[in-house]
């Protein structure tokens, strides 16, 4: 079943490739837990069927990294881009579209938080395996205040825009 508005979002892991250890944090791949992430915050999540896909690359991903400072004026505290891939392959990636600071890379490698969402997009047909629908979500405290899922091989409503749009 597809999350919806209102919903809390499931429990679950994801993970995110750290660049420079902290207290907490190590160096490389870490696992955090989505109810701790996400409590008291409010979160933009995007998701989309893979790294270095086009349209990934040349829209989803940079429209974010662009409109961070609107998003963040707007009140949202993160940004995370959420793929099916491993944390090192999302790490790359983040390096590759300058999302440092802005937009943060979170694997989930086995599809297990992605179904736990119900927006799952089997492309075993096309060699690419389980992935995730292409989306966007404005999450508050951990509850869905707006969802917008796109139709297969469409990016028309998950970008930045139509989530600042929602926020007005």
């Amino acid at each position: 079943m597809t999350i919806k508005v209102g919903d809390k979002l499931p429990e679950g892991e994801l993970q995110e490739f750290v660049e420079t250890a902290t207290e907490g944090c190590s160096l490389g791949p870490n696992t955090f837990k989505v109810q701790e992430l996400t409590k008291g915050k409010k979160i933009v999540i995007f998701g989309l069927p893979g790294a270095y896909t086009p349209t990934c690359s040349a829209k989803h991903v940079p429209g974010y990294v662009e409109q961070f400072g609107a998003l963040k004026s707007k009140g949202i505290d993160e940004v995370w881009c959420l793929s099916v891939n491993d944390p090192f392959v999302m790490g790359a990636w983040g390096r590759d579209q300058k999302t440092g600071g802005k937009v943060r890379m979170m694997a989930d490698g086995s599809a297990a938080y992605t179904k736990k969402l119900g927006l799952e997009f089997d492309l075993s047909a096309r060699g690419m395996g389980m992935r995730a629908q292409r989306f966007s979500m404005l999450v508050d405290d951990g509850v869905v205040k707006s969802l917008n899922i796109e139709s297969a091989g469409k990016f028309e409503v998950s970008g930045a825009d139509t989530i600042l749009k929602q926020m007005n």
